[in-house]
């Protein structure tokens, strides 16, 4: 196995394992013996990196919730109107609700670690915060605080609906909700 100084990715890599692992068994089934085997780097690499599992776990959701940050981005930022927008928050409901299984496990694992330990609720205080940056790029804030639990309800009940709903009603909750706010485009 690589060292540290020849193995730059190795903290990467066992964030990517531990993220893996949530999703794959839950965060009952995290330990530092199979994340770094996942990871295939010496289990001193764990203790090296991350001070223990607590900080291991904040670091991986942490980079978990960039990533979705990264997707809210990605669907909002080319809307020119508030047409456009209410349109990209549609298409970034479904993208979520259609798109990686792993996502969603992840996002839910995170939920109910914040729900249990308030440790974690810093987390996805600071995840929502961000991803409502993004919404109030296009729409006032408090409409963009509505959008984020919208966006986060539809997400998991088209997800695990055995026949989600379609493209149309979420466009029609999503105008109904930005019916009266401000558009700040």
């Amino acid at each position: 196995m690589a060292t540290g100084h020849t193995d730059p990715k190795r903290r990467e890599r066992i964030i990517a394992a531990t993220l893996d692992l949530i999703a794959e068994e839950g965060i009952a089934q995290v330990s530092h013996r199979k994340i770094a085997a996942r990871a295939g780097v010496p289990l001193g690499s764990m203790t090296y990196h991350f001070s223990g599992i607590d900080q291991l776990l904040q670091d991986a959701f942490s980079h978990f919730a960039d990533h979705i940050v990264a997707v809210f981005d990605a669907h909002l930022a080319a809307a020119a109107d508030r047409d456009q927008a209410r349109v990209a928050v549609a298409d970034l409901v479904h993208a979520l609700s259609e798109g990686s299984r792993r996502n969603l496990v992840l996002t839910q694992e995170l939920y109910t670690l914040a729900a249990r330990q308030p440790i974690y609720r810093h987390l996805t205080h600071e995840w929502m915060r961000r991803s409502r940056v993004h919404l109030e790029k296009h729409f006032d804030p408090e409409t963009a605080h509505q959008l984020d639990a919208l966006i986060e309800g539809l997400t998991l009940h088209r997800a695990l609906a055995t026949e989600p709903h379609p493209y149309a009603l979420t466009l029609d909750a999503i105008s109904r909700i930005t019916a009266t706010g401000q558009w700040n485009g």
